[in-house]
């Protein structure tokens, strides 16, 4: 059976962050689902709840399941909604797991911190976009600048989907985590904080810490990510052909 990807997004973002991605599988003939979660791209106009993103996510790995083993890879929010998931008590259909720009535990001073911040930034005129736009123009390649808001930017579900996430208990997900994972940050990146804790739980982990890359590490560094891909992919093909024998 062919190996499945699902990708899922960071806050703000959407499905589109991952075109990159999208191509690179596309070109390899591996089958891949983007989706976008509530509140989001295609979806702008719904509530971000943490229910409907995990019936999202959940849809998705399971329709893809039903084809292949799947590789879910999530990015910043979406990464932390994939590890709770991942993670879970009842493990879902996942193979293996890249969880990117998230080995952060969000909850505490430094959520609330980051929310406040979110907050500030979204009360500047345009919604702070003009300095948004300053910032990717200046760190993101050519061939990625337009993706990260090619879908909109999810201004209104940000705060929700901030607070939302401090219920998750994601140490005691990782901890349930039994297949292959890699945890992959930039060297610049804020929510490196708990990245070697995270990748002490999870037994079957490996951390990758990409040089002079920030936050935004699929867009910034595409090709080192879909490498990182292809490693998670082969592995996946190796552990089948074991299977088999």
């Amino acid at each position: 059976m062919t190996a499945q990807v699902v990708l899922v997004h960071g806050i703000r973002t959407s499905a589109t962050m991952w075109r990159a991605q999208v191509a690179h599988l596309q070109d390899r003939g591996i089958p891949v689902t983007a989706l976008d979660l509530p509140g989001h791209g295609t979806r702008m106009a719904e509530t971000f709840t943490l229910d409907g993103a995990f019936a999202t996510i959940d849809d998705a790995v399971r329709d893809a399941a039903e084809r292949g083993p799947v590789l879910l890879v999530g990015h910043s929010m979406g990464g932390l909604l994939s590890t709770a998931y991942v993670g879970r008590e009842e493990r879902p259909p996942v193979s293996a797991f890249i969880a990117a720009s998230c080995t952060a535990i969000p909850r505490g001073f430094g959520l609330a911190v980051y929310r406040a911040l979110a907050l500030g930034f979204d009360r500047l005129p345009g919604r702070g976009q003009r300095i948004t736009d300053w910032v990717l123009d200046r760190t993101l390649p050519v061939e990625t600048r337009p993706d990260f808001g090619a879908g909109g930017y999810a201004y209104d579900a940000q705060d929700v989907a901030l607070a939302s996430l401090s219920v998750l208990d994601l140490l005691a997900a990782i901890r349930r985590i039994d297949v292959p994972t890699w945890f992959v940050n930039g060297q610049y990146d804020q929510l490196r904080v708990n990245e070697r804790l995270f990748a002490k739980l999870a037994p079957e982990a490996e951390l990758i810490v990409v040089p002079r890359t920030s936050h935004l590490v699929t867009a910034m560094r595409p090709r080192v990510f879909n490498a990182v891909m292809d490693l998670a992919l082969a592995t996946l093909a190796n552990t089948g052909s074991r299977d088999a024998t």
